[in-house]
């Protein structure tokens, strides 16, 4: 039932993917022929054998997943290939290695609990992840994200939130009761043992480390963030989230105060216009390109994206700011859509949690969903200057080898967590 409703679903997507890319194709290239359908054509080729794969592994999975992951893929690719052709053939290669990756932990991994023998190792080598990262890493913009090999480069970030939410699933899981367990009062509010706050503190310590060391903020809160949730729904208890709360807002001052990227960039999410030409260029840009699209949009591949000289207008436009460029040529409905699709996602990915009735997979489908919403609104809220810009990617649709590969680890997890629910409640 799962996988037929599935591939209704799809329909829309498959017609929205052949349409799309026909349009940036002809836009881009100012005809219409065989080559036009080329991409769409090859996008429905390696979704449909994503779906078949899921028919035999996961017959049960949940059938909305697949196909917004999909939708915002091809979303993301088209926008890519309407900035530069070169690199939307990259990521397509990228969104292959994600597929396989999909596709090799629903077959070998079908009984996913087993992570939990081993979460004490995926937990270290999340963290070693992130140390190679702070030591090695390239900086790009102020921000220390990168690790490069030859002409090659990761972002270890993005794999270690989806292990350290691993650890954190099994961790929660074991000690849930201890933690609940309330012997004192800080402020009104009931707090467990002292010795039992020390996963809060050592995550907070880690965030904070992350915030000085990498000088980026977005890449902290979110992995702050996706432990807060994940504690909350371990313990029931506020307290967590709002001291949680509490020392993160600190830290943030602090490294105001003596990181000057950290500072740098508060200062231009303030006021951009103080230097619309140099500091606050990215923003600004940002901002009109938005307020351009008016309601509707420009049209698909007739943007003003692009100097005359093929050149981004706004700098790292594909990867950072290409919620821009959507919201200029598809409007404001296009860019109201694309977050509808986000939040479906989202909540696709907390049923699948509430639903399930073990605590490693309840925790462990709350801290990637959490991981997903917390990213998605960082991002948007840095391009919309809501909060202050950070350099993390917009799930399945910026340019990053690295973000899309390790988010389609992250889907193939809920569609397993989803299948042993499902089967489960259907036997």
């Amino acid at each position: 039932m799962e996988r037929r409703r599935e591939l209704v679903n799809f329909l829309p997507v498959l017609l929205l993917m052949l349409v799309g890319f026909a349009s940036v194709y002809a836009a881009r290239s100012e005809q219409i022929n065989a080559g036009s359908l080329t991409y769409g054509l090859f996008f429905i080729g390696l979704f449909a054998g994503a779906h078949l794969l899921l028919r035999v592994a996961a017959p049960h999975a949940d059938p909305y997943l697949l196909p917004l992951a999909a939708l915002l893929s091809a979303l993301g690719i088209m926008m890519i290939y309407r900035i530069d052709p070169g690199l939307a053939a990259a990521q397509t290669k990228w969104l292959m290695v994600g597929l396989g990756l999909f596709a090799a932990i629903v077959v070998f991994l079908r009984d996913y609990r087993k992570l939990d023998d081993y979460i004490y190792l995926l937990g270290a080598l999340g963290v070693l992840l992130l140390a190679l990262t702070i030591i090695f890493g390239s900086e790009i913009n102020g921000a220390r994200l990168w690790l490069r090999f030859g002409g090659l480069s990761i972002q270890p970030g993005e794999f270690s939130k989806v292990l350290i939410t691993i650890f954190l699933a099994g961790y929660l899981n074991s000690k849930r009761e201890l933690l609940s367990t309330t012997t004192w009062r800080f402020l009104g509010i009931p707090m467990p043992d002292l010795k039992h706050l020390l996963p809060l503190v050592t995550m907070w310590g880690l965030s904070f480390a992350l915030l000085l060391l990498m000088n980026d903020l977005g890449t902290s809160l979110l992995f702050f963030g996706i432990f807060l949730a994940m504690t909350y729904v371990a313990t029931g208890r506020l307290a967590y989230p709002m001291l949680g709360g509490i020392l993160f807002t600190g830290g943030a001052i602090l490294a105001y105060n003596i990181k000057y990227t950290v500072h740098t960039r508060v200062d231009i999410w303030l006021n951009p216009w103080t230097d619309a030409a140099g500091s606050g260029y990215q923003i600004v840009q940002s901002l009109f390109a938005i307020g351009d699209g008016g309601l509707f949009g420009t049209g698909l591949g007739k943007g003003y994206l692009l100097f005359q000289s093929g050149e981004p207008i706004i700098p790292a436009l594909h990867t950072d700011f290409i919620f821009s460029a959507i919201a200029e040529e598809l409007g404001l409905a296009g860019a109201t859509a694309l977050i509808i699709l986000f939040m479906l996602l989202c909540y696709r990915g907390f049923k699948i949690a509430i639903t399930s009735d073990d605590g490693f997979s309840k925790l462990l489908a709350v801290g990637l969903s959490a991981g997903l919403a917390l990213q998605t609104f960082v991002i948007l809220g840095g391009v919309m200057k809501l909060i202050p810009l950070t350099g993390i990617t917009l799930p399945f649709v910026s340019y990053g080898g690295s973000s899309i590969v390790a988010n389609y680890a992250s889907l193939a997890l809920l569609l397993l967590i989803s299948h042993r629910t499902n089967a489960e409640q259907a036997s």
